[in-house]
């Protein structure tokens, strides 16, 4: 089990904002079904090298409060400049339920077709799963090898979910394809028609001697 500390907090809004910057913590909320919403503050080195280590979809116990809670991380709002965590939503996860979450693809093997020349088009980055939160994996992989001829699909039916895992996903949705490479054509590279041109140019002098 992951552990972070927390420790509840008064300030909100901007006085929030520039307590974390002071003390080099982060403005957080926890809620759930059974879990009044409560304004925490929690180190934001600690949270960055979960996110790095573990990912979104693990289970963390937070400390430090009346009483454990057990939190799913829902929600992060980044800084547009600096990219860091600035404010991260906790959802208390009920026990003995089930979640549905989103989590990440990992695209691994090597593709026939992409090899000889296709284009590898990854379609969606993550599907939905439903889980006891103790067994949610981190990521799910995607072995492109059925990738073997340009125009092939790999759809979310045929992906691999761990025991007790359920992919809620559409099954037919499509999550990466080998896609041809466009082909310059004769057409394309085909000199301007001066014929075109030319009646463009007569008719732009037409109206200027008519102004």
């Amino acid at each position: 089990m992951i552990t972070l500390s927390a420790t509840a907090r008064e300030a909100t809004g901007k006085a929030a904002r520039s307590e974390a910057k002071a003390t080099d913590t982060m403005p957080a909320v926890v809620y759930g079904p059974k879990q009044d919403a409560m304004n925490i503050s929690i180190a934001l080195a600690d949270f960055e090298r979960i996110l790095r280590n573990e990912g979104e979809s693990t289970l963390i116990e937070l400390s430090g409060l009346d009483k454990p809670v057990k939190v799913l991380i829902h929600d992060i709002d980044l800084d547009p400049v600096t990219s860091r965590p600035r404010h991260a939503d906790f959802y208390a996860v009920e026990k003995g339920a089930k979640v549905k979450v989103m989590i990440p693809l990992s695209f691994v093997g090597e593709s026939m077709a992409v090899k000889t020349g296709a284009n590898l088009v990854k379609v969606i980055h993550e599907v939905e799963v439903e889980a006891d939160p103790a067994k949610l994996p981190h990521e799910i992989e995607v072995d492109i090898t059925a990738l073997a001829a340009e125009g092939d699909q790999i759809h979310v039916g045929a992906l691999k979910a761990p025991a007790d895992v359920t992919i809620t996903t559409d099954p037919e949705e499509v999550v990466a394809l080998a896609q041809a490479v466009a082909v310059e054509t004769e057409e394309d590279t085909a000199a301007p028609d001066m014929d075109a041109i030319e009646v463009e140019k007569k008719g732009k002098e037409e109206e200027e001697g008519a102004e």
